[in-house]
């Protein structure tokens, strides 16, 4: 049976998908917005993709852009919703129900309204646990696909007149660069709804759960908020067998916006003589140590605490800050088909000026099943 998404599931989701953000994912103000409006206009129900038939439409629901903050972005909540109207009007069926690209300080919550306005279900599953920069990264393996596709976007500055609004049908990889390009031209962040699929593939190429277990991961930070900072760490750790690899201050940060809507550089956090840096693109991709050494990397979850155990966007770190880099080994998430495509590094790689794919696509050891004694 769906669950019925309440204002309780709200800050689950913000908060949990904060984590999962990995600095990027959008803005906490901004996903409990968008989901107190849901909770409030209307019911979304989160539905296990086993509710729905093999046959049945979906479709993903995101945002594009940058999420540091560097940008003078505007989108409305009605915006998701027309994106996905827009969808269902080019398809020329509906939609059964939505996935997200993403979870994220506001991504998490990217299909909750037009569940709530119209009738779509939340689809328990993600194109990826964790934020990523690039749409084809959450694209469920159809980077390289030659299948044309459609995909929306809609939003903008209206106070600038940036308001936009597109559809377009193409190959995935050749479309998605149009939509980010929109994105630019909008302020810097725009909704979007793509890539309509049959629930079948959705079953066989997502992140199956990927919102529950934003949920799960929220709750019990909530539950450890009122014990202050240290505990909220401890929740988060224990939550989802992560670990801290660094604790100490924002040494320095070269962020710089793009025309291509991306926020990349590195950002360095130190300890006495131990430093990590991170390489970013929107969201935190790598770290590597004061020798050059890889210690995590892309799609392992790679977060940034403050104090008080809240996960930053990169964007807003600051020069003298104390923080916590947390961190997920991807052998512990579940991964989507996107991660073992090697069509979707090359853009981003050569952005960063680093290898991701060697590690990425790597196969994760699998557990020998133990005889029953």
């Amino acid at each position: 049976m769906g669950r019925i998404l309440t204002a309780q599931d709200v800050e689950f989701a913000v908060r949990g998908g904060a984590v999962f953000a990995c600095g990027g994912g959008g803005w906490v103000e901004h996903g409990r917005e968008l989901g107190t409006m849901a909770v409030t206009i209307g019911r979304p129900e989160l539905v296990d993709i086993s509710e729905l038939s093999d046959d049945a439409w979906i479709a993903t629901a995101a945002a594009i852009g940058a999420p540091g903050g560097l940008t003078a972005w505007e989108m409305l909540g009605s915006d998701y919703v027309k994106a996905v109207a827009l969808l269902q009007e080019a398809l020329g069926e509906p939609l059964a129900g939505l996935i997200i690209g993403q979870n994220g300080m506001s991504s998490t919550v990217n299909a909750w309204l037009p569940s709530a306005l119209l009738g779509t279900k939340v689809v328990d599953a993600v194109g990826d646990l964790r934020a990523h920069p690039t749409g084809d990264m959450g694209s469920l393996g159809l980077a390289n696909s030659p299948e044309v596709m459609i995909q929306t976007a809609v939003g903008g500055n209206r106070a600038q007149n940036r308001y936009i609004e597109l559809v377009t049908r193409g190959a995935t990889a050749k479309v998605s660069p149009i939509l980010r390009t929109a994105s630019d031209m909008s302020g810097g962040f725009i909704a979007s709804c793509r890539n309509p699929i049959r629930a079948a593939y959705v079953r066989e190429h997502a992140a199956l759960g990927g919102i529950s277990r934003a949920l799960k991961l929220g709750e019990a930070i909530f539950a450890a908020e009122k014990k202050g900072g240290k505990a909220v760490i401890e929740a988060i750790c224990k939550a989802t067998d992560g670990s801290i690899l660094l604790s100490g201050t924002i040494d320095g940060s070269t962020l710089q916006y793009t025309p291509e809507a991306f926020d990349i550089g590195v950002i360095t956090v130190k300890a006495g003589k131990k430093a990590l840096h991170l390489h970013t693109m929107n969201e935190y991709m790598a770290v590597e140590d004061g020798d050059g050494v890889r210690v995590a990397s892309y799609p392992d979850v790679i977060a940034v605490l403050d104090a008080e155990g809240r996960p930053v966007s990169a964007g807003k770190l600051k020069a003298g800050m104390k923080v916590h880099v947390f961190h997920i080994h991807k052998d512990k998430i579940p991964l989507a088909s996107s991660v073992f495509d090697p069509a979707v590094y090359p853009p981003v790689e050569a952005r960063l000026g680093i290898n991701l794919q060697d590690y990425a696509l790597a196969q994760p050891a699998r557990k020998k099943k133990g005889k029953k004694s």
